[in-house]
């Protein structure tokens, strides 16, 4: 019996439809029933946002009512109308853990190929991210659609209205955007009943639906019309050829202990925007959003799903039906970094084989249980936990699995990624060191190109790795290894920027300085303090250099107090401050010689010279010019020891006024 099904022919918007970044978006659910009124609200909303600065629409929906799946269903369809590009980006993790604005805009960058050169995060606190700043003048003349997931509050999408006219912000939300004004959200709420009916039909086969219309919209209403869990309950279904959807419907009715779907109190909730007319704003206590009537929660918290939802009777109902390896691979995806797993991280979480981690991943996607992403560059299939899903699933594993159990998968995790970072840059700098052990085949990196483009790929993963091991402070050990792999690694990938360097540098300044590791603790001041000068960021350069000078003189290392005070006098002779620059250098030169360090000495006898030459002491910068030359002839140095010579004859000749301009840098 032929079906029609209310879903957008993607070839509808005519050749080109695909923007440049389309490939960037996961593929979403193939089977799409209804949402004809939704989606033209969405077209509608569009049109009439924003004349001078990005349109900026908002699509809010509870968990499960679909929403990422339409915004990308519209997404696809629009793509055609802006030629550079359809650009995605998740703006929290499904634990609830926020992506910071900066961040997001530094990743929408590399998807532009836009990335200024260093580029770092703010220098304070409080301060606009200029990865905004430099977004938003990426965008002021193209025409891109940004597609953002997951948004939970205005302050992630403020510092990006300010592009230009050509952009349209499409934000997946949960709830109102409080702060945001003069944009009216579209609203998600149930498919209407005969979409939903429809949907059944396309995902558990037509003939069983159409045999049984009135189980069917029993079905339909038992699920609230919501498709994640009419998905959920059609697994169910598949799995078992002889059960009535009758008896599907009066489980599900069961497990949520509801009457009935359709009941006074969520009629609201199930309401659908029209198209005749943009969706009413609904804010403050008048007719709000169903995703804001819920329990209070911390702001990185989850959005939860309400005790008796039909989502959480479709889930404990399919999740019985796991296999324990399969509960065991979904309960233990909450440990993967930011939820998004492979086989090579899902295979050391559950320490299986690689490939039955694949198959277990591929099943589980199968059962509606993990959303499946865009592919990595070499094919390898990528899933991600639902964030619906998530604190159920933290639930079930604090309830089933041992801490000690938990433990483990965390340890082996890490020490996989410690694995995998070094095969990488064993490929990207062969003999730079001993050849790592090989990994099974099916986790091997096998050339440098592959390594490259996984290092790219995963560099988010990689640091929030590190970064969740060093926030749970149980694994320092790991988390350090990862750290020493990935300093060495990430300089080696074309794609990496000065901000992920800088991230790195900071998660390992705040492992020192908990385990009281001052000389650690110094060396990442003084990278952290690199980055900045690189930057131009004089002022705050010197503030990581005197704080490297502090931890160094804790541990008693007199060579990371020269490297930190040499580096601080550079600073200064940037800014202008010669007496400061002079100082600086003449501490560290007195270090160096204690030391016998010859060439650092010879280095700073120069500059030395130069500040007092900059604070007209010549008498004293003939002298140090001369020791400097000296020194350098002794050690065979002849590029130094001329450019020394130059310095030392020009100011020579300014001195017998046969010169008077400044002297040459």
């Amino acid at each position: 019996m032929a079906r029609k099904t209310a879903t957008i022919d993607e070839r509808s918007a005519g050749p080109g439809t695909a923007g440049p970044a389309e490939g960037r978006l996961p593929a979403g659910p193939a089977a799409f029933a209804g949402r004809r009124t939704e989606l033209a609200a969405l077209a509608a909303a569009a049109r009439t946002t924003g004349t001078t600065t990005a349109r900026l629409v908002v699509l809010a929906g509870r968990p499960g009512s679909g929403r990422t799946a339409l915004a990308l269903r519209y997404a696809r369809s629009v793509a055609g109308q802006y030629p550079d590009g359809v650009l995605h980006a998740r703006l929290s993790a499904p634990d609830g853990t926020r992506v910071p604005p900066g961040r997001t805009a530094r990743r929408l960058l590399e998807q532009l190929d836009a990335v200024p050169p260093g580029l770092l995060p703010p220098a304070a606190p409080d301060a606009e991210d200029p990865a905004c700043t430099a977004l938003r003048e990426a965008l002021a003349d193209r025409s891109v659609l940004l597609l953002l997931d997951d948004v939970r509050d205005a302050a992630q999408l403020r510092p990006l209205l300010g592009a230009g006219p050509g952009t349209l912000l499409l934000a997946v939300t949960a709830g109102p955007l409080a702060g945001i004004e003069d944009v009216d959200p579209v609203i998600l709420g149930g498919l209407d009943q005969a979409s939903a009916v429809t949907l059944l039909g396309d995902l558990v086969g037509g003939t069983r639906i159409s045999c049984d219309p009135v189980g069917a919209a029993d079905l339909a209403e038992a699920c609230a019309c919501r498709p994640a869990a009419l998905r959920l309950t059609a697994v169910r279904l598949r799995a078992n050829a002889r059960a009535a959807v009758t008896d599907a419907a009066a489980e599900l009715t069961a497990a949520t202990g509801r009457p009935s779907a359709g009941t006074a109190q969520d009629a609201p909730a199930e309401r659908p925007a029209r198209a005749d007319r943009p969706a009413r704003r609904r804010t403050g206590g008048k007719e709000a959003p169903v995703a804001e009537a819920r329990p209070p929660q911390a702001d990185d918290a989850p959005v939860p799903v309400p005790e008796g939802d039909p989502l959480g009777g479709a889930f404990e109902l399919l999740y019985r039906t796991l296999s324990p390896a399969q509960s065991r691979m979904l309960r233990m995806l909450t440990l993967a970094p930011a939820q998004l797993a492979d086989l090579r991280t899902a295979s050391a979480l559950v320490g299986c084989p690689a490939p039955e981690a694949a198959g277990l991943l591929a099943d589980l996607a199968e059962r509606e249980l993990l959303s499946v992403e865009v592919p990595a560059d070499d094919g390898t299939a990528r899933y991600r936990v639902p964030g619906w899903l998530y604190p159920r699933l933290v639930e079930l594993r604090d309830e089933a699995d041992r801490p000690s159990e938990t433990e483990l998968g965390r340890a082996r995790l890490l020490e996989r990624l410690v694995r995998l970072v070094d095969s990488a840059q064993a490929l990207l700098a062969p003999g730079a060191g001993p050849a790592p052990d090989p990994l099974p085949g099916p986790l091997r990196l096998r050339t440098a190109a592959q390594a490259a483009r996984w290092l790219d790929e995963e560099r988010d993963q990689l640091l929030t790795a590190v970064g969740d091991a060093i926030g749970q402070g149980d694994l320092d050990g790991s988390a350090g290894r990862l750290v020493t792999a990935l300093l060495r690694a990430l300089p080696l990938a074309p794609g990496t920027a000065p901000a992920d360097l800088h991230r790195l540098h900071e998660l390992v300044l705040e492992v020192a300085e908990r385990g009281g590791a001052a000389r650690r603790a110094a060396a990442a001041l003084l990278n952290l303090g690199d980055l900045q000068a690189a930057a131009g960021r004089w002022e705050q350069a010197v503030e990581r250099y005197r704080a490297a000078l502090d931890r160094a003189r804790t541990a008693g290392d007199e060579a990371g107090c020269a490297r930190a005070l040499e580096s601080a006098a550079g600073c200064y002779r940037a800014l202008g401050d010669a007496v400061r620059a002079g100082d600086s250098y003449g501490r560290a030169l007195a270090l160096r010689q204690q030391s016998g360090d010859a060439a650092a000495e010879a280095r700073l006898l120069a500059r030395v010279a130069e500040a007092h030459t900059a604070q007209r002491r010549f008498e004293e910068a003939l002298r140090e010019y001369r020791a400097a030359l000296g020194m350098l002839r002794r050690l065979g140095d002849e590029r130094g020891a001329a450019l020394v010579g130059g310095a030392l004859e020009r100011l020579q000749q300014q001195l017998a006024g046969e010169w008077n301009h400044p002297i040459a840098e």
